[in-house]
């Protein structure tokens, strides 16, 4: 009985995305995505086109980066950011550390405190219901514009009130908007944990064993060399910054 082996990861067993982020005004005036955080995943944003800046918010404090076309921007867990979409052409190449993460939920929204103290009220917030995907455009949303532009528009209005909390107290700011989602995060954990083993972590150790066999002068994996390949992204869904274009894995997302 012929096997067909499994297709290798992206490179380090990343996620890709194609992102047009929103034009929608905010409620300060300003056009873009909803702000958020990592637990887990570190974010990279290649400038594709358009012109726009990338808001940050952690413990160093607050901090503007432009984008323009070309630059490559990333951040690590624990650092809130918000795309800004100055000229409402922005696009970028997402790539997401740790592929099936960020679609499991890695991520939170900057609602005020009142949402992150309840995970019900944090998914009516989040238009989703408790523990479903991440898009607004799901079967419970009839109107997926409405709902994304909603979360968007309750995240920046959190968002600035912990920037303006942030001026006056600093750090403690963060340390009890990070203890809040360190609650939602719990239940989650255990599904985390095994997308990550089966993904970065598999993909990690796989580089291991190779570095192994070549110090004993064995080069047997190289016999299970690879191409992979992914078509561009077809349809496009209400994510949390903009319209995503994911680049789906011939063998699926890592579940």
């Amino acid at each position: 009985m012929s096997h067909t082996p499994k297709l290798p990861h992206l490179p380090g067993a990343v996620g890709l995305t194609h992102l047009m982020v929103y034009d929608w005004p905010g409620p300060d005036g300003l056009c873009g995505g909803s702000p958020h955080v990592h637990l887990t995943c570190t974010e990279c944003y290649y400038v594709l086109a358009g012109h726009g800046s990338v808001q940050t918010l952690s413990v160093e404090g607050f901090h503007e980066i432009e984008l323009i076309p070309g630059k490559v921007v990333w951040f690590s867990p624990g650092v809130v950011h918000r795309l800004i979409n100055a000229d409402k052409k922005l696009e970028l190449l997402v790539i997401m550390q740790n592929a099936g993460l960020p679609e499991a939920g890695d991520f939170f929204l900057t609602f005020a405190p009142e949402y992150l103290a309840d995970p019900a009220k944090y998914a009516e917030g989040a238009g989703v219901a408790p523990g479903s995907a991440v898009f607004a455009d799901n079967a419970e949303n009839a109107d997926p514009a409405a709902i994304a532009r909603r979360r968007r528009d309750l995240a920046v209005v959190g968002f600035n009130a912990m920037r303006s909390e942030f001026q006056f107290q600093g750090k403690p700011v963060m340390l009890r908007f990070y203890a809040a989602l360190a609650k939602l995060a719990k239940s989650h954990a255990g599904d985390w944990y095994r997308r990550w083993s089966i993904g970065a972590q598999d993909a990690t150790e796989s580089s291991g064993a190779a570095i192994v066999n070549l110090r004993h002068g064995h080069a047997g994996h190289l016999l299970k060399g690879q191409v992979g390949f992914i078509p561009p992204p077809t349809a496009r869904r209400y994510g949390v910054c903009g319209m995503l274009g994911p680049y789906v894995h011939p063998e699926g997302p890592v579940e």
